[in-house]
């Protein structure tokens, strides 16, 4: 439920239905996948070579992928620029729910 005088989300809860709805393009979808995938491989590269530079390259492939996937194939703005905290926990929250199919690639 959004909050009556600041029409802004007050819960995760609430906000995950409108973070679904501005993922309806396949595509779009796929691309936050790849970009979820990646981040995660430059994470695990980080930790095991100690080459801790490419942790700044984490929010540039995560998030390219994801605008890509919105300005090029959803037509919208991500809802990182309103909502980043939540938008965060969305990517994963549909990363987790694409892997185990309860969202569609």
């Amino acid at each position: 439920m959004r909050a009556q005088t600041t029409g802004r989300f007050t819960r995760f809860a609430d906000f995950y239905p409108f973070y679904l709805e501005e993922h309806r393009n396949p595509t779009c979808r796929r691309l936050h996948f790849a970009g979820s995938v990646l981040v995660l491989a430059l994470l695990a590269a980080a930790l095991a070579t100690g080459q801790w530079l490419l942790l700044l390259a984490m929010p540039v492939v995560g998030y390219g992928f994801a605008w890509v996937g919105h300005f090029v194939f959803e037509k919208n703005r991500p809802a990182t620029f309103q909502y980043p905290l939540y938008s965060l926990l969305g990517d994963w929250v549909m990363f987790r729910d694409m892997l185990i199919g309860r969202i569609r690639f």
